[in-house]
C-alpha cells in the first residue's frame, strides 16, 4: 500500500441515489479528494455519469480489475447493504482504503470479516457516519458530554418516511427494511449522547394494513443502558416524513429536528432547554457528504485512524441483530457490556462545506415517496 499524496482518488460503487444525489456532487467541494472511477451493473449509468465527471466506468464482475488498476487509492460503497461485504473485503486486501455506507453489514460475521481485513492489510475502513462530521450535531454530544444538561437519562426519537413499493428496500426483507437503514441514525445518536452501550433490547413491529413492504413496515424498539438509562425510537416505511429527538438529563433537555437527514434546507437545529430558560440552535446548511470526505481524505493523507471506523459500525449491527431477535422471539434480548468508545472529537471533523448543487438522476429515481 502506498502513501497516497495529492487528492485522494476516489472509486464509486453503487450508482444509486445517494451516490448520485449526494456523495459524487459532495466530493467536488473537496480540496483534497476527487472521483476517477465508477462501479455500476447499469450501462445508462456507466455511460452517462463517466462523461458527466470524466472518469471510467466498470461493471460489477471487473471490481477486481479497479482494485489493480492503480486508478483508485480508495472507495466509497453504496450497494445495497447485503452485498457489502463483497466489495469491502476485496478492496481492503488490496491495500484500497474503504468508505462504507451504512449499516456496515446485515451480520454481525460480516463486520468482523471486514474489521479483519483491514487489520491485515493497515487500510483504512471508515463507516459514512456523515453526522459524526456534522458541526450542529458535534455541538449537541458535546454540550451533553460537557454536563450542560445534568445527566443523560432519557432518549426518544421518531424517524418516518414512505418508501415506494417499486424500491428494493420494500421488498428485500428484515436486511433492508426500516430497522438496518433507519434504525442506525437513533441507536447512533443515542450511543453518542449517553458514550455508553445498550445492555437490553426489546421491539414490537407491525404490517400496517396494505403495506407492500413484506417485512415489518413499522418498529418501536426500547433499549437499556447501564445506570437504569433508557432509550425508545420509532422507525417506519410507511408514515410521512419526520425525524425528530428528545433527549432528557436531570437539568434539562434537547430537542432536535431536523436532526438525521441532508440535503437543500435541512439545517441541523435543535432547542435547548436549562434551568427553565430556551435557546433555539439553529446551524447552517451544509454539505454533509463533503464533510465526511473531506475528514476521511484527511486521515488517509496524515496516516490517522479514521473515528466512525469498523468498531463503530459494528456495534450498531450488533443492536440491529438483537431488535431482529426481539421481533422474532416477542423477548427481550441481552446484549454483552460493552466499555464505552472514547468521546474525543477532532476538529478536522468541523469542516463545513457549502451544498453542492446536484445534477439529473441518471437511471434511477429516489426510493420514497
Amino acid at each position: 500500500m502506498q502513501k497516497v499524496t495529492g487528492k485522494v482518488r476516489y472509486g464509486v460503487v453503487g450508482g444509486g441515489s445517494i451516490s448520485q444525489g449526494a456523495f459524487m456532487p459532495g466530493v467536488g467541494q473537496t480540496d483534497n479528494s476527487q472521483i476517477t472511477a465508477l462501479v455500476t451493473g447499469d450501462p445508462e449509468k456507466a455511460s452517462e455519469l463517466a462523461e458527466l465527471y470524466q472518469i471510467k466506468a466498470y461493471a460489477y464482475e471487473d471490481f477486481g480489475t479497479l482494485l489493480s488498476s492503480g486508478e483508485v487509492d480508495a472507495v466509497y460503497i453504496a450497494t445495497p447493504n447485503f452485498r457489502h461485504r463483497e466489495f469491502v473485503v476485496p478492496a481492503l486486501e488490496a491495500g484500497i482504503h474503504v468508505l462504507l455506507e451504512k449499516p456496515m453489514a446485515t451480520n454481525e460475521a460480516d463486520c468482523k470479516a471486514m474489521i479483519e481485513a483491514a487489520q491485515r492489510s493497515g487500510a483504512k475502513l471508515m463507516i459514512a457516519y456523515r453526522l459524526h462530521c456534522e458541526p450542529g450535531t458535534l455541538d449537541m454530544v458535546e454540550r451533553v458530554h460537557a454536563g450542560n444538561f445534568g445527566d443523560p437519562r432519557l432518549f426518544t426519537s421518531t424517524f418516518t418516511q414512505r418508501v415506494k413499493p417499486s424500491n428494493h428496500r420494500a421488498q428485500s426483507g428484515f436486511d433492508a427494511g426500516p430497522v438496518p437503514d433507519m434504525g442506525p441514525y437513533p441507536l447512533n445518536m443515542v450511543r453518542q449522547l449517553f458514550n455508553a452501550e445498550p445492555v437490553e433490547v426489546s421491539a414490537i413491529g407491525v404490517h400496517t394494513p396494505g403495506s407492500a413492504i413484506n417485512t415489518w413496515d413499522t418498529v418501536t424498539v426500547s433499549l437499556r443502558f447501564p445506570d437504569e438509562r433508557l432509550a425508545q425510537f420509532t422507525v417506519s416505511y410507511t408514515l410521512p416524513d419526520s425525524e425528530r429527538f428528545q433527549l432528557l438529563g436531570t437539568e434539562g433537555e434537547i430537542e432536535a429536528s431536523p436532526c438525521f437527514g441532508y440535503g437543500e434546507g435541512v439545517a441541523i437545529s435543535y432547542r435547548a432547554i436549562v434551568e427553565g430558560e430556551t435557546r433555539v440552535h439553529v446551524n447552517p446548511v451544509v454539505d454533509q457528504f463533503a464533510g465526511e470526505t473531506a475528514y476521511f481524505s484527511d486521515c488517509i493523507l496524515n496516516d490517522e485512524a479514521p473515528e466512525p471506523d469498523g468498531e463503530e459500525g459494528w456495534r450498531d449491527v450488533r443492536v440491529v441483530a438483537a431488535i431482529e431477535r426481539a421481533l422474532e422471539t416477542g423477548q427481550p434480548q441481552k446484549l454483552e457490556p460493552l466499555p464505552a468508545r472514547p468521546a474525543a472529537r477532532r476538529a478536522a471533523q468541523r469542516r463545513a462545506f457549502a451544498l453542492a448543487e446536484v445534477p439529473p438522476m441518471i437511471g434511477t429515481e429516489s426510493p420514497t415517496q
